[in-house]
């Protein structure tokens, strides 16, 4: 079980990463090997009470993460059936 300051640390490690990396929540979770949910509740519900400045920064990648979603479905699905007509 990690002490308070240890999962601070942690927060804000994976904060940092997302920013700096301009990551998703699936990619920065399959980058520090924590579950995706986890690091979800990680940046909306506990980085607002660390670190209110680093959360206001999350938030903006996470939104823009958010309107681009459909975008990078609607790719997905076209790579997968260009694959299967070839």
């Amino acid at each position: 079980m990690l002490s308070v300051n240890e999962l601070e640390r942690r927060i804000i490690s994976e904060a940092g990463i997302l920013i700096a990396e301009n990551l998703t929540i699936r990619e920065t979770a399959k980058r520090t090997s924590i579950p995706k949910s986890t690091i979800h509740n990680h940046m909306v519900k506990r980085l607002p009470m660390i670190d209110a400045t680093l959360y206001f920064k999350v938030r903006k990648i996470l939104d823009k993460n958010k309107s681009e979603r459909h975008i990078r479905g609607g790719m997905a699905t076209k790579r997968k059936y260009s694959k299967l007509v070839r």
